[in-house]
């Protein structure tokens, strides 16, 4: 299990339309309440990274970070995204069990 597996699983995600990215789709779905989880990428600015963290707190949305915007865009079919919103609550519970089983094994 590696970061790859979850990547691979949000691109599956984005393409059955239960998924939203960038920062502009990405806040939209939270203050909606249709995200049920956010991951943002690990190389953001600390002012996103606060921003994010911050309303994903208020709106008691989890909030995880993975992998790079490089990376996390690739997995979207795009060239770079710093933030993403999961807006399945079936789909976000897997990749959070995903993460999870990732952080047991000495990961993320």
């Amino acid at each position: 299990m590696d970061s790859e597996d979850v990547l691979r699983f949000l691109g599956l995600a984005k393409r059955a339309g239960h998924l939203v990215s960038g920062e502009f789709m990405t806040e939209n779905a939270v203050r909606s309440g249709e995200a049920a989880l956010v991951v943002i990428a690990g190389d953001v600015s600390s002012n996103t990274e606060k921003k994010f963290k911050n309303m994903c707190e208020f709106y008691e949305v989890p909030i995880r970070k993975l992998a790079d915007k490089e990376s996390l865009g690739h997995s979207l079919g795009k060239e770079y995204r710093a933030s993403l919103a999961v807006t399945d609550e079936g789909m976000a519970k897997t990749v959070l069990e995903k993460m999870q089983r990732k952080n047991a094994n000495g990961g993320f």
